[in-house]
C-alpha cells in the first residue's frame, strides 16, 4: 500500500506489527514484559546499553574520563533491544522509558538512576567535574548543543533513520521530508564549526561526545549507509570535526563497548575493567 492510499481511522488501534526492522517488538504501552533481573558488576557504575548511536556517547564519555584519571570505572552490560532486553523488570526499574542507554550509580548510599543518554553525559560531567566548562557562558553554550542533539536526533534517527534504512517499503514523501532536515542540521552545525573548533568552543565537551556518534559517524559512512545520498562530503567543518574526534583514543574505545555486530575485532559486547579493551 502506498502512503497516498492510506486513510487514517477515526481511532487509531493497535492490531498487528508494521513491519520493517523492530517491528515486532515495538507497543503502545510502557512496562515490563517480563520478570528479569539486571546483572550487577564490582565497579560503583553500572551501565545497561547497546553500541547504538545513543549508547556510544556514554561509553565514550566513560573512557575519556578514566583516560583524564578519574575513578569513572564501570561494567557495562549489553541490553540486546531487537530481543527486547529492555522490557524486564529489571530494566524498567532503571528507565521506565525502555530505552538504552540507562546508568545505575551504586557508589551513593542509594544507588542512583539515571536514564537519558543527555541526562547521563551531564550527571557524570558534574560527578567527575570534566568535560563541562565551569564558567556560566561555557556552561551554557555546552548545555544549548547538548540539548540542541537531544531535540534534533528523532529527526535524524526516528525520521531520516527509519523511512531510509528501516521501513518496510521506501516512501517518497517521508524520505524527502527527513532528509530535508537531516540536512538542514547538517548545515546548522557546519555553520558552527566553521566559526569554533568545537561545538561549545574552544574545547571538547560532552556536547562534541552527544553528537558526535549521530553526525559524526554519518558523514564519516558509518550510519544508514547515506553518505552519498545526502552529500556528505560537502559539510567539510563537519567532516574535518568528525575525523579528528575519530582519532582519540578514548572514542576508539568506547564505540566498541555493547557492540555485538560488524567487525569481531570491534565488538565487545561485555565490559568489566579496562583490560577488557586491550
Amino acid at each position: 500500500m502506498s502512503d497516498a492510499a492510506y486513510v487514517p481511522p477515526k481511532v487509531w488501534q493497535h492490531l498487528a506489527p508494521s513491519g520493517g526492522h523492530f517491528a515486532g517488538i515495538n507497543r503502545p504501552v510502557a512496562g515490563a514484559t517480563h520478570e528479569k533481573a539486571l546483572p550487577v558488576g564490582k565497579q560503583p557504575l553500572q551501565l545497561y546499553s547497546l553500541a547504538t548511536p545513543n549508547g556510544v556517547k556514554v561509553t565514550i564519555l566513560l573512557e575519556e574520563l578514566l583516560a583524564l584519571g578519574k575513578e569513572a570505572e564501570y561494567d557495562a552490560w549489553p541490553i540486546r533491544i531487537s530481543d527486547g532486553d529492555q522490557f524486564s523488570s529489571g530494566f524498567v526499574e532503571v528507565n521506565p522509558n525502555s530505552k538504552i542507554p540507562a546508568l545505575l550509580d551504586r557508589s551513593a548510599a542509594t544507588p542512583i538512576r539515571v536514564f537519558e543518554s543527555g541526562s547521563i553525559l551531564l550527571y557524570l560531567a558534574e560527578k567527575f567535574g570534566a568535560f563541562l566548562p565551569a564558567d556560566a557562558a561555557g556552561r551554557t553554550e555546552t548545555l544549548n548543543w547538548l540539548f540542541w542533539q537531544m531535540g534534533a536526533a528523532p529527526y535524524l534517527g526516528g525520521g531520516f533513520g527509519h523511512f531510509y534504512a528501516y521501513a518496510p517499503e521506501k516512501l517518497q514523501y517521508p524520505i524527502d521530508r527527513f532528509a530535508m532536515e537531516a540536512k538542514r542540521q547538517l548545515d546548522v552545525l557546519n555553520r558552527r564549526l566553521g566559526e569554533q573548533h568545537w561545538l561549545a568552543g574552544s574545547s571538547y565537551s560532552i556536547a562534541d561526545i552527544a553528537v558526535w556518534p549521530w553526525y559524526g559517524e554519518l558523514v564519516r559512512g558509518n550510519l544508514y549507509s547515506a553518505g552519498e545520498f545526502l552529500s556528505v562530503h560537502e559539510y567539510t567543518n563537519v567532516v574535518r570535526w568528525a575525523n579528528t574526534i575519530a582519532e582519540r583514543p578514548a572514542v576508539k574505545r568506547g564505540r566498541r563497548v555493547n557492540r555485538t555486530w560488524g567487525d569481531e575485532a570491534e565488538q565487545l559486547a561485555e565490559r568489566h575493567q579496562a583490560s577488557d579493551l586491550d
